[in-house]
């Protein structure tokens, strides 16, 4: 093809800067207000064209529906016009709420392209266009080759983002962020908060008028704050920020729109012979939607001091509802019309609940989210989980693939934050399960738990790992100290199918059984707590309920065997895993 360019006399090979415009979330947008947005995207190319490139020297190449094609002959000036674009779709957006904002992201590179009348051609060109996919709302992303003719501080704000690996480039690319410059830095760490809804908890007003009973509704505000920010799939807005709403006539959709919620938890209480009773309501600010109501009623000393059920309560409810209302999102649209928080916590519902056809839309909303978001660590960090449970599941069609597949998305994650304890702890994880190389596993979570020594997860793992090795006691303390820090994890069958585990190698058989009970009870089909539990029956001599367990575990696992287990186990080279295998054989899976 090239050489039949190279033949036509309109065609002509120079070294061109090529800028990459795409419209963030096009979809989304079209689907809330098709006229609205295609007449301003329409506005905004014309003005573009008609005064931003003939400042700059560009031309438009091509208008994609949702993106454009532009060429400039050097690199200053396109950077220049990126910026003024940038200011001329967020002129737009002057008149419209935030959810119905316009954001463009940008890509930028410079090389010898193949250029006609009509279009540009050439590596640089899909370049481009995946630099463009590592820039965030609102952000312009360059190659080393645009960096090089850049004077930080006098042309832009520049910051480094390493080697970043793009979709179909085989070799990691070198790239960089860039913003206006000014003598103030306008770029700032990358935001994850769009990887998880946001949840504002407005002060609770009092229905009485006595003063000694005001304060309540701040305290309840306060405590329930406090125990949803410890969670890993929410983010809590602080009551410094709720606190003006208290007693204010404002809708759902004014608070979330003033506060950047998705979702409001508000209402009223009161105090009678010091009992206090509780309406809440949990409302999604989209839509204005009622998520639940419901009416909690406790002791206001036990309340005051934590000893009373009713934060616990409430908690737990509100927890539950934003997960429940995101899974029914997930589940029914299309991929790429939710949000990326939609994505991700529909994934993690998704991939626990271990039946084969959820599992594998989880996988896809993952990989969707990771293409969305490439520099994000904590979508990787899930990926890679993802394919140890498959193999854990006895799923998986080839090991050492998804091995591999894991492994690349730890590394992808680490990558984007070497700090983020939940990628440390999955690259832990896939290094135990999957590789068997429990020393650095070990490393791994301790690094995690170095970072963010409240990372439940790693100190799950980091049990499971010594019970692997038969060290019972810190097994049996990093699974306790992960449980109590979890107390209302949504996914709690998976941390007791571990503590079982943990529990079997302290030889502590009575609480494996009810641990792996309890998950049982949660998760009927994870595969490794009926393993936990028929090991735990067989070793008390309850020989018959340990057949029985076992051959549920086959139906689960038809494909089991004793082999398998020895091959699969990160425990297979010490004591435990002998102790183990024999049980499993002796209560009946097959050889």
């Amino acid at each position: 093809m090239s050489n039949e360019l190279q033949r036509d006399a309109y065609v002509e090979r120079a070294t061109r800067t090529v800028v990459v415009v795409d419209l963030v979330e096009s979809v989304r947008l079209i689907e809330q207000n098709e006229h609205e947005v295609v007449s301003r995207w329409r506005g905004l190319v014309d003005q573009v064209e008609k005064n931003v490139l003939p400042a700059h020297g560009g031309r438009l190449v091509k208008s994609l529906g949702d993106g454009m094609l532009l060429e400039f002959p050097r690199v200053p000036p396109a950077l220049k016009a990126a910026f003024a674009i940038q200011h001329a779709c967020n002129s737009t957006n002057v008149a419209v709420p935030p959810e119905r904002h316009m954001l463009l992201r940008m890509g930028i590179q410079v090389g010898e392209l193949i250029a006609d009348n009509h279009d540009v051609y050439g590596r640089d060109v899909n370049l481009a266009a995946r630099l463009t996919t590592l820039a965030g709302p609102g952000e312009i992303v360059v190659s080393a080759n645009v960096r090089d003719q850049l004077t930080a501080m006098l042309d832009a704000d520049i910051e480094d983002l390493g080697d970043c690996y793009l979709k179909h480039v085989k070799h990691p690319v070198r790239a960089y962020r860039v913003g206006p410059p000014g003598p103030h830095p306008v770029i700032g760490p990358s935001a994850a908060g769009e990887l998880l809804p946001t949840l504002a908890v407005i002060p609770f007003a009092a229905r009485s008028t006595e003063p000694e009973n005001q304060v309540l509704g701040e305290v309840l505000a306060d405590e329930v704050i406090s125990a949803l920010s410890r969670s890993t799939e929410l983010n809590v807005i602080s009551r410094l920020s709720t606190t003006v709403f208290r007693r204010r006539e404002a809708t759902v959709a004014e608070m979330c729109a003033h506060l950047d919620a998705d979702y409001v938890l508000s209402g009223a209480y009161l105090v009678s012979d010091d009992q206090v009773s509780l309406m809440a309501e949990l409302a999604e600010g989209r839509t204005g939607h009622v998520v639940w109501a419901k009416e909690l009623k406790g002791d206001v000393r036990g309340t005051v001091s934590g000893k009373d059920a009713l934060i616990d309560t409430l908690v737990l409810e509100t927890s539950k509802g934003v997960l429940a209302r995101e899974l029914q999102r997930a589940q029914s649209q299309a991929l790429p019309t939710l949000e990326s928080h939609t994505l991700l916590i529909g994934a993690i519902a998704l991939m626990h609940r271990l039946s084969p056809e959820e599992f594998g839309r989880a996988r896809a909303m993952l990989q969707a989210l990771t293409e969305r978001m490439p520099r994000q660590a904590i979508p990787h960090a899930w990926l890679a989980k993802w394919h140890v449970l498959r193999v854990g599941q006895g799923w998986s069609q080839d090991k050492q693939e998804d091995a591999r597949l894991a492994l690349d998305s730890t590394r992808r994650a680490l990558d984007a934050d070497a700090q983020c304890s939940l990628a440390l702890a999955m690259d832990g994880f896939v290094n135990t399960m999957l590789l068997k190389n429990l020393d650095v596993g070990l490393q791994r979570y301790e690094l995690a738990l170095q970072a963010n020594p409240n990372e439940a997860i790693a100190w799950l793992l980091k049990g499971t790992l010594h019970a692997f090795r038969g060290e019972g006691k810190l097994a049996v303390k990093g699974t306790k100290r992960a449980l109590r820090l979890s107390p209302l994890d949504p996914h709690r069958y998976f941390y007791d199918a571990l503590a079982a585990t943990a529990a079997l190698a302290a030889e502590r058989y009575e609480r494996a059984i009810e641990l792996a009970q309890r998950s049982w009870r949660a998760n009927r089909t994870h595969a490794s707590t009926l393993r936990a539990l028929t090991i735990a029956q067989w070793q008390l001599g309850r020989t018959e309920e340990a057949r029985k367990t076992a051959a549920e575990l086959m139906r689960l696992e038809p494909t089991l065997s004793i082999r398998e287990f020895v091959e699969r186990s990160p425990s297979s080279g010490y004591e435990t895993g002998k102790v183990w295998s024999n049980a499993l054989r002796s209560a009946g899976v097959p050889e």
